[in-house]
């Protein structure tokens, strides 16, 4: 068992100096649209489209953040009000007539959900489809969700970095809310995993295949949405951000046409000033939100289930216990690998703490943040078994991808 214990906490070792070291450096938090950026000799419309089912309580912040931008180009605004029952297409109205921005905003009710559409997705290409009819079509669309509170230069900033590096798609992962204690425990960690499955640098780089995006703030150029044919393609995606930006990088990277070089280039970076409001007050809530799709991430497969949770086990937990029982029971080997794992996923986590304006001592904690995120993707594992995965503001969606 000593042999076992002592290979096992070396080769966690093993795995976070490759992390750190050959991962596309996903731990820093330098990939921002924040900075310089050229703005273009003219500015292209840009529409957003809002798919909102039951955001009356944001809409006086977020939807103002929208009607109050500084874009010199023409800009719209269309909300498609997806079965709302508490009044979000009024709450709406009053808030562009409140501005004297009335005529700048497009408020559409959905249709019913069709067969095999996520509810997001068959709002948004309800609300694209709108767009496209209006003379003349925007080139750009904005999609958002309805509780992102838009700093009033970030379309400004989305358009300039899009025209400025020949980018089809150009996404922010905004910030988070981070306010309370369950929310500085999970919130920043949710970030850091996420950025370890998909690196920025990565991302951003056009000649390799890793591709996602972030769902709160993505900007879309028609041209590319057109090419990778709409919505339609993605309607019974659940993960429908890192869907999209599939779409648009791979396939132009598996494209043998000539004429799609230089096209599909997506850049994803953190977003400071833009910010979400969508409040996670307590354990429930963060759970609620990650047990909904994180099975799904993983398509459904028991094997890539049991791969993950083992891989948690080896990647975090592992360490800590290696280094505590190392230290008890005298065996050096383990403890200093356990010790020293312990310290690099810490140093690692550091970036996206301070990013977050949260302590440094949280680093510390997340082997045990790990260890309930674990749980959370066993839960979404269950439910999904029992037909009960996928649940989003009142519906189910148990069988989609």
């Amino acid at each position: 068992m000593g042999e076992i214990g002592s290979g096992v906490t070396v080769l966690s070792l093993a795995i976070w100096v490759g992390l750190i070291g050959f991962r596309g450096q996903f731990w820093q938090t330098d990939q921002r649209l924040e900075g310089e950026v050229t703005e273009p000799e003219s500015w292209f419309s840009v529409c957003t489209v809002i798919p909102a089912r039951n955001e009356a309580d944001v809409l006086p912040v977020t939807l103002r953040s929208l009607l109050t931008q500084n874009y010199p180009g023409r800009f719209s605004v269309i909300l498609v009000d997806d079965g709302s029952t508490d009044g979000t297409a009024s709450v709406a109205r009053s808030v562009a007539q409140e501005l004297g921005r009335s005529e700048q905003l497009h408020v559409l009710s959905a249709q019913p959900l069709p067969p095999g559409w996520t509810g997001k997705l068959w709002a948004l290409e309800q609300g694209i489809q709108y767009a496209q009819s209006l003379t003349p079509s925007p080139d750009y669309f904005l999609l958002t969700d309805a509780d992102i509170e838009h700093d009033f230069l970030n379309v400004r900033e989305l358009v300039a970095k899009a025209q400025q590096e020949n980018l089809d798609l150009v996404s922010l992962m905004v910030r988070l809310r981070c306010e309370g204690f369950w929310e500085q425990f999970l919130i920043p960690a949710f970030v850091f995993f996420f950025e370890k499955l998909y690196p920025f640098r990565w991302v951003n780089d056009s000649s390799k295949r890793t591709a996602a995006a972030a769902g709160g703030c993505i900007l879309m150029s028609r041209k590319a949405l057109i090419r990778i044919g709409g919505m339609e393609t993605l309607r019974g995606a659940l993960i429908d951000d890192c869907a999209l930006a599939g779409a648009v990088k791979l396939g132009n990277l598996l494209s043998r046409d000539e004429g799609d070089k230089g096209k599909g280039r997506i850049w994803l970076g953190l977003g400071d000033s833009t910010r979400s409001l969508r409040a996670y007050p307590s354990l429930g809530t963060i759970w609620e939100m990650v047990a909904r799709t994180a099975f799904t991430q993983l398509n459904y497969s028991p094997r890539l289930l049991l791969g993950t949770v083992m891989g948690m086990i080896l990647v975090y937990i592992v360490p800590p216990v290696g280094a505590i029982v190392g230290w008890l029971t005298g065996n050096g080997l383990v403890a200093i690998a356990g010790l020293s794992s312990w310290l690099l996923m810490s140093c690692a986590y550091l970036p996206t703490l301070r990013f977050y304006r949260c302590s440094a001592g949280w680093a510390f904690c997340l082997p045990g943040i790990a260890f309930l995120y674990t749980l959370m993707t066993l839960d979404s594992a269950l439910r999904h078994w029992q037909g009960r995965g996928g649940t989003w503001k009142g519906r189910v969606y148990s069988n989609y991808s």
